[in-house]
Order: C-alpha cells, then structure tokens, then sequence
C-alpha cells in the first residue's frame, strides 16, 4: 500500500508567515523579550529546525543576563530549558488560535490530493518538527475532521535530531509499517516546500515534491522529482511547474497520477538530473520568483 506523506508548515497551509512569526513576536512580548523578528528575520530563522531551537537562538549571554539567568550558573542548562520550554508553550497557544478563528487557510489542492489518495487506498501522514498540537489543529482545518482522522500524525520532539536530519521519515517509516517490519521507502512520496524538508527526505530515502511556499521559492531543490508552485485546484488556482527533471508534466494541478509517475519514473536518492538543468523543459524560469503560492 503506497502513502503519502506531508511536512505542515508551508505545505498544508502558508503558516510561517501568518501563524508562526506573528505567534512568536507575541510571546516575545509577553515574557518581556526585547525581541521582534521581521519577515527578513524569520526567513533566516527557518534554517534552524524546530520552534524551541529558533527561540534558543536568541538567548545571546547579555539577554540571558537581563531576563535573570546567570550562564555561569551550574543551573543555567535547566533554567534556560524551563524558560525556553514556557515561551514555546504559550507561543504553541497563541498558534493554535490563530489556526482555529481561520487566519490560516490551507494552500490549493491539499483537501483534493489528500481525498484522492485516501479514495484509492493510500496510507497518509504528517511528519513536522512543529509541536504536535500545531500540527493537527492545521491538519484537521486544512482537509477536515473526518479525513484528519485517517493521517498518522509524527511530531515535534518525537525525534531528537530535528530536519534537515532524516529522523522524522525515518520514524514514520517504521511507524506506518511497523506490522511488517517497515514502510518499503519506494511505495512512498513525500510533498515538503523547503530545502531543509528536501534533505530530509531524501536522507530517508523518500521521493519528495516541492510545493514551494512565500519562504522557500528561492531554495535549491536538487534531488526533488519535482516542483511546482502548488497543488493545485480546478478552476481556482492552476499549478506552475518550475522543475520537472522526470518529465512527469502535471499539467494545471498535482493529481494522483502525479504522484504514482513519481513512484514509477524517479529514482529515490542521488544520483538525480540537475532540475536547473539548461535542457530541462518543465522549468518555468519567468515564474521562479513571482508563482502565487
């Protein structure tokens, strides 16, 4: 039985620039952080997987020193953990209502590939480096109640080693095949909008699809069997390819044929054709920076 695995943040929804940034910049706020991140800011930000690691960041000697921990103290390791771990909570908290009064709506074709994919059998998943909570209030908006209960859900610190590190693929793997000593990697393609998700993936030995989101249009992509600007919806918003090493040519939206073309025609991990190759057709390089996502 093949699956389908999605990344959350950028994939099933836009969520970096109206759920997480806005959500952190408020936590700063309320625990007294002389700390704003601008757009700039977070998209350097989103190279640190995980939102307590992003946080971690900031904690400089001299901030730690005005916020009352003494990094010289054989404390320090702990408070500074407890601290982090209280602005994530409330940050998560802050998220989440964010997600539930819809200020997050799910990008074009997530509901329609996702329904496709359950109709004929496939298994679906999450698997973030966001807290699970997140994730599965921005599942169950993006695709609904009754189909968010078919997705496994693999999330936040059940791995240690967050993305570009391969763990959480290599988690779910296991989990979802966990009756038959593991999920075979060829039966499974993973939909990921950044360089860092690529990695991921392709470390595990995942065949991954770029659905590139407002942070990540500009990331290198070698090794994905391909990108395009998003799913895609009939009549609402067609898919722009911007790479299509494989020649796979998915016309106005990514369907279910897409996606077992991917399984049949690409190999899994590198060697894999440059997707800026000169003689790549699929590559649109008048929409790279300006695709409406």
């Amino acid at each position: 039985m093949p699956a389908l695995i999605f990344d959350c943040d950028g994939v099933l929804s836009d969520t970096e620039r109206f759920g997480h940034l806005p959500a952190f910049n408020q936590t700063f706020v309320e625990f007294s952080v002389p700390v704003q991140w601008s757009d700039a800011d977070y998209a350097e930000k989103l190279l640190i997987g995980g939102g307590k690691e992003r946080m971690l960041s900031v904690l400089t000697p001299d901030l730690c020193h005005r916020l009352g921990l003494d990094p010289m103290s054989p404390h320090f390791t702990a408070a500074r953990a407890a601290m982090i771990a209280r602005w994530h909570q409330r940050k998560t908290q802050i998220y989440t209502e964010r997600v539930a009064a819809g200020d997050l709506p799910a990008r074009p074709g997530v509901l329609r590939l996702a329904s496709e994919a359950a109709a004929a059998g496939w298994r679906l998943a999450v698997a973030s480096t966001s807290a699970e909570a997140s994730v599965r209030a921005v599942l169950q908006h993006a695709v609904g109640g009754d189909l968010a209960a078919r997705f496994a859900v693999f999330a936040g610190d059940i791995v240690a080693a967050k993305k570009p590190a391969p763990d959480i693929y290599r988690y779910a793997l296991d989990a979802l095949g966990a009756d038959n000593g593991g999920l075979n990697p060829d039966s499974v393609v993973v939909v990921e909008d950044s360089a860092n998700g690529l990695r991921a993936a392709l470390g595990a030995g995942l065949r991954t699809l770029i659905t590139v989101s407002g942070y990540t249009v500009a990331d290198d992509f070698a090794g994905a069997a391909l990108v395009v600007s998003s799913l895609g919806d009939p009549d609402v918003l067609e898919t722009i390819t911007l790479a299509d090493p494989f020649r796979l040519q998915p016309g106005a939206v990514v369907d279910l044929g897409v996606l077992e073309a991917i399984l049949a025609r690409t190999p899994r991990t590198d060697p894999s054709p440059d997707p800026h190759a000169p003689d790549d057709p699929g590559r649109d390089h008048d929409h790279a920076s300006e695709v409406e996502i």
